[in-house]
C-alpha cells in the first residue's frame, strides 16, 4: 500500500462522500474511486459501503482507517525529523498581533513537544491583514480569524466565539443587557484602513458602510472608543481596559478562529501544525 492511496482513503473516510474528498485532495473523482477499488482488491475486502443513502465504512474499513492514521502521522514525523537533522526544519506562522489567546499558547506548547527541533518563526500581523502574510507568501500557515479571502487557501475552522459592542462604560447603550446592530445604526465606528480586505472590514462593521477613525491595532480599536466615544465590535469575553465596556451584540455570527495555509502545500510540518492546533482549540 503507497502513502498515496492511503490519504486517499483517509479523506474518503473523514468525508464519506467520494465529491467531497476529491475536491479535498484537489483531484477529480473517478481517478479517487478508482484508487479505492485497487486498494480493495489488494486487501480483499470491501472498506465502504455504497447505497444510494451514501457512504459508510465498513468494519473492515473501520480498522484500516486506525491504522492508515497512525501510518501516515509516523511518515509525517520521519519526514520532520530528516529535515530536522537536515538542518532546514522551519515553520512561519502567521498571527494577529495583540493576541493573547489561550489556544495559540496550548498549540505553541503542544507543537513544540511534538517537534523540539523545528524552528517556528512568528509573523505578528496587525487588523488590516487578516491572513497575517499568508496571501503575500510570507508565511507558511496563519492562526487568525475569518472572514476574509479565501482563494487559493485551505481553511479551518478551530473556535467560534461571541462577539459584542465595545462602548464607553458611560455611554447610554453600555447599560443595556444586550443590543442589535440597529441600536448602532446612528453611531461612528472605528474602521480599517482602505484596502483592507472586503468581507473581513465588513464582518467588524456589522455588514455596513461606516464613518469614523481608521485603526490598525486592538489597542488602536480601544482607544477610539475611549477618546471619541466611538463603538466597534470586539470578543465578547475580551476583558475590556478601564473605561470601557463589552454588550452581547444578539444579531452578529460568531467570530471564527481559523487555520488557514496554500491548497495544496503537502508540508508535514504544516499538516502536523494544524492537528496540533485542532486539539488545542479543542481542550
Amino acid at each position: 500500500m503507497e502513502l498515496r492511496t492511503l490519504r486517499y482513503f483517509v479523506a474518503v473516510a473523514e468525508e464519506l462522500h467520494f465529491g467531497r474528498a476529491a475536491a479535498r485532495l484537489h483531484m477529480s473523482q473517478p481517478p479517487l474511486s478508482r484508487a479505492i477499488k485497487q486498494l480493495e482488491t489488494e486487501l480483499g475486502a470491501a472498506l465502504f459501503d455504497r447505497s444510494s443513502a451514501g457512504v459508510t465504512l465498513t468494519p473492515v474499513g473501520a480498522v484500516l482507517l486506525d491504522e492508515a492514521r497512525s501510518l501516515l502521522d509516523q511518515a509525517d514525523r520521519v519526514r520532520v525529523r530528516v529535515a530536522a537533522a537536515a538542518g532546514s526544519a522551519t515553520l512561519t506562522v502567521g498571527i494577529l498581533g495583540d493576541s493573547t489567546d489561550p489556544g495559540a499558547s496550548r498549540t505553541a506548547r503542544a507543537y513544540h513537544r511534538r517537534h523540539p527541533r523545528v524552528e517556528v518563526r512568528i509573523r505578528e500581523a496587525d487588523l488590516t491583514d487578516p491572513t497575517c502574510g499568508l496571501h503575500a507568501g510570507l508565511v507558511d500557515i496563519a492562526l487568525t480569524r475569518g472572514p476574509f479571502d479565501e482563494t487559493g487557501l485551505t481553511v479551518r475552522v478551530l473556535r467560534a466565539d461571541p462577539v459584542g459592542a465595545l462602548l464607553r462604560a458611560d455611554d447610554p447603550l453600555a447599560r443595556h443587557s444586550s443590543l442589535k446592530l440597529a441600536d448602532l445604526a446612528d453611531r461612528r465606528w472605528f474602521r480599517f484602513p482602505k484596502g483592507t480586505d472586503p468581507a473581513w472590514q465588513s464582518y467588524w462593521n456589522g455588514g455596513e458602510p461606516r464613518e469614523g477613525p481608521v485603526v490598525r491595532a486592538v489597542q488602536e480599536c480601544r482607544q477610539a472608543v475611549l477618546w471619541n466615544g466611538t463603538v466597534g465590535m470586539t470578543l465578547l469575553n475580551h476583558e475590556p481596559v478601564a473605561g470601557l465596556t463589552v454588550v452581547p451584540l444578539i444579531d452578529m455570527p460568531p467570530s471564527r478562529v481559523v487555520a488557514a495555509w496554500h491548497e495544496g502545500d503537502t508540508n508535514p510540518l504544516i499538516r502536523s501544525f494544524v492537528q496540533t492546533a485542532i486539539a488545542a482549540y479543542h481542550d
